[in-house]
């Protein structure tokens, strides 16, 4: 299936699952795609999605989110409203239609189904975003691409007692004026 389809059925697998719109705005679905992405990505080396992403104000962004969504309103999967909020607006997604639940695998849809919990009902829109950027995100310009590689960046070294002995061996012969 082509990324741009794992894309969609996502986005109509989480629209379907968050049965409660007023908990899922835009937001707050296109950050449950990204940490979808990064966490899957950092464990196997690929996304669930297979999307791309754009640093934009409120963190990363699907690049094809809109024409997805687009597509899934004109399809009649998914019933998409605006409502003013705060002086914004707001997006609801209501699914319209069971999504192709078949084309992921039971780890993927368990990871999704967590974030899907955690983020709707333990986030706001505005905490979310502030979690979404993080030095992957800081790292861009506004609008820029982010490579999903450059999640790796965010994992930290543990290190072990010899590594911490190596490297206090290295920093004493560099005192001394001996090459390491």
């Amino acid at each position: 299936m082509e990324k741009d389809n794992r894309l969609k059925e996502l986005v109509h697998y989480i629209c379907y699952k968050c049965q409660e719109p007023n908990k899922l705005g835009a937001v707050k679905l296109n950050k449950i795609l990204w940490f979808a992405d990064k966490i899957t990505y950092k464990q196997t080396g690929k996304s669930i999605s297979g999307s791309q992403y754009r640093k934009l104000q409120f963190g990363p962004v699907p690049v094809l989110i809109k024409s997805i969504l687009d597509d899934l309103e004109s399809e009649n999967k998914l019933l998409i409203e605006k409502h003013e909020y705060y002086g914004s607006y707001k997006t609801k997604f209501i699914a319209l239609e069971n999504p192709k639940e078949s084309i992921f695998s039971g780890e993927e849809l368990a990871l999704v189904d967590c974030l899907i919990s955690e983020i709707c009902d333990d986030h706001t829109a505005e905490s979310i975003s502030n979690l979404s950027h993080d030095m992957v995100w800081e790292a861009g310009c506004m609008g820029e691409e982010i490579p999903l590689t450059a999640v790796l960046i965010t994992d930290e070294a543990i290190l072990n007692e010899k590594d911490i002995a190596w490297a206090n061996d290295v920093i004493d012969r560099l005192k001394e004026g001996v090459a390491a």
